[in-house]
């Protein structure tokens, strides 16, 4: 959909570098953070598109408290990349170890005793699913990769790698640390303007669906749901062009 654009610039010191150079780049400031006044622990998060959808331009870096609760990034990925209908949303543990069977029984002795709460946060533990209210840093370590997905119908999947973690606070609870600037998209129609609109109703079938806005009007002529629902805007997000997304709520500029 988007040219690959892999390099993004750093919030400490603004200068850019690549995907994979980032993560090196990030800790070696967030290393430096003096541990005195604000004991704690924290984690450097690395977001992309599950990869087994292949290569994306799309990345970020997060600075996580280990305070935040694992609601605190949902929340934040959805303002940033996701958030259009209100969809569902969760989190898994890659590779999740399956419980034995000893667990199962004693899951059905809780629903039998009537302990539904305990049911459940069982069950979805043992599926390897994390429960919005945990906190991070009873979830989080270095190494740790996770599953995101967003909209259970059209499903944006997400893979979250844990980099580093640190023992002190964080600013914030979830700290934009590095994004992907925003990839190369030419219109279709010209090849020389930037895009600036999509059209759902062509994306899957027709070559030409990027347009800038000269050719976004020769398109609506010819495409008679453009203008009635089928025209979304080109954003800097892997939901680009997906249930109507037309942009985030953070991170204005780059978006």
């Amino acid at each position: 959909m988007a040219r690959k654009a892999t390099k993004g610039k750093c919030v400490f010191c603004n200068k850019e570098f690549a995907k994979t150079g980032m993560g090196r780049h990030l800790d070696n400031h967030l290393s430096e953070i003096p541990v005195n006044n604000k004991p704690g622990k924290s984690f450097l998060i690395k977001i992309e598109p599950n990869r087994r959808w292949g290569a994306s331009p799309y990345f970020l870096y997060l600075w996580v408290d280990g305070k935040a609760e694992m609601d605190d990034i949902d929340s934040f990925l959805r303002s940033i990349w996701l958030e259009c209908c209100g969809h569902m949303s969760g989190f898994t543990i890659k590779r999740a170890k399956r419980e034995n069977a000893g667990t199962r029984i004693d899951a059905f002795e809780l629903l039998l005793n009537g302990r539904v709460e305990e049911y459940e946060q069982l069950m979805e533990e043992e599926n390897g699913e994390i429960l919005m209210d945990k906190k991070a840093k009873d979830v989080l370590a270095k190494g740790l990769q996770l599953d995101y997905s967003y909209d259970y119908g059209s499903t944006t999947q997400l893979e979250l790698t844990i980099m580093e973690e640190y023992p002190a606070k964080a600013k914030d609870p979830v700290v934009l640390l590095s994004r992907n600037e925003r990839p190369e998209l030419i219109c279709h129609i010209c090849n020389t303007n930037q895009a600036t609109q999509l059209c759902t109703e062509c994306i899957n079938y027709k070559d030409e669906y990027a347009f800038c806005k000269k050719c976004a009007k020769k398109h609506a002529k010819s495409c008679s749901n453009f203008s009635e629902y089928s025209s979304v805007q080109v954003v800097n997000s892997p939901r680009m062009g997906v249930c109507g997304y037309n942009g985030g709520k953070i991170d204005k500029d780059r978006d």
